[in-house]
């Protein structure tokens, strides 16, 4: 069978198992299994698939029928401009959370050398996306997960970072290393109760420590405010990405921890992201 027809094949199970962006995900999912760029396959349509990689498309294209993300599928992530490792022990990196790269880039253009900590860390794709941009930048990033910062570590290497990088499994609570000149975080901020509605590839396949935020869904999101205002230097800046729905009560929780409120700013699909904040 030929690459082609193979992605045909494949997208019309995705299509009837429901799974949106059929095409898509098909083709991706090809380009993994032959080991080629995408650009390779819609430029290849004839070339012929040996039987034991037809079988493992075949097989990708099941798990993806039951709802395994492309991400975790293909073990790989675009995020800001890089393409991060990630296997399904952390959150799949959001094109929504660049917003926090982009308002870090924006507010320290006349900086040189500064320290940013990052607060669940993850797969780095926040941190290590701005120590690529800044090669004068320090980071450390601390996470609960040790799987979490084996691959972050994984993808320091790749983009060549490491050394500027140092990392800690900590939970947030006992964290106390450090005074930084900026602090990010995307914390857990789903309600507990919220869980099971989310769409099948999130609840179902991604990490419940990554998105579980308690009850009110604001758990996780008291401890890392109460902690940076700890840990940033005076004037320094915290940026904290949030739920759609937080804006009002995460800003009083800021101003009680003695933070002005700078800004907040809105994702993609125009609904409040992030906030950015200064300790005064």
């Amino acid at each position: 069978m030929n690459i082609n027809s193979a992605i045909i094949n494949g997208s019309k199970i995705l299509r009837n198992n429901l799974i949106p962006n059929s095409q898509l995900d098909s083709e991706i999912l090809m380009a993994t299994t032959i080991k080629k760029d995408r650009n390779y396959i819609l430029l290849n349509p004839d070339d012929i698939v040996d039987k034991e990689d037809l079988n493992y498309f075949y097989k990708l294209i099941e798990q993806r029928s039951l709802g395994n993300p492309v991400a975790y599928l293909t073990s790989k992530k675009f995020f800001w401009n890089s393409e991060f490792f990630i296997t399904n022990d952390i959150l799949i990196p959001r094109p929504d959370t660049e917003i926090i790269v982009e308002n870090v880039l924006s507010l320290t253009k006349q900086k040189n050398i500064i320290n940013i900590l990052e607060i669940g860390i993850g797969s780095g794709c926040i941190l290590l996306s701005i120590l690529k941009e800044k090669e004068n930048f320090y980071g450390t990033g601390i996470d609960i997960s040790k799987k979490c910062l084996n691959i972050c570590e994984k993808n320091a290497i790749k983009f060549k970072v490491n050394s500027r990088l140092k990392l800690y499994k900590s939970d947030v609570d006992k964290f106390s290393l450090g005074k930084y000149d900026l602090i990010v975080s995307n914390p857990p901020y789903i309600k507990t109760c919220k869980l099971k509605y989310l769409e099948r590839d999130v609840a179902e396949f991604e990490p419940r420590l990554a998105l579980d935020g308690g009850l009110d869904g604001l758990s996780e999101i008291r401890k890392v405010i109460k902690k940076s205002s700890e840990l940033v230097k005076k004037n320094g800046k915290f940026i904290l990405e949030i739920g759609y729905d937080q804006k009002n009560e995460v800003i009083n929780l800021l101003r009680k921890e003695g933070f002005y409120i700078n800004s907040s700013q809105k994702d993609l699909a125009n609904n409040d992201r992030c906030i950015i904040s200064t300790k005064i």
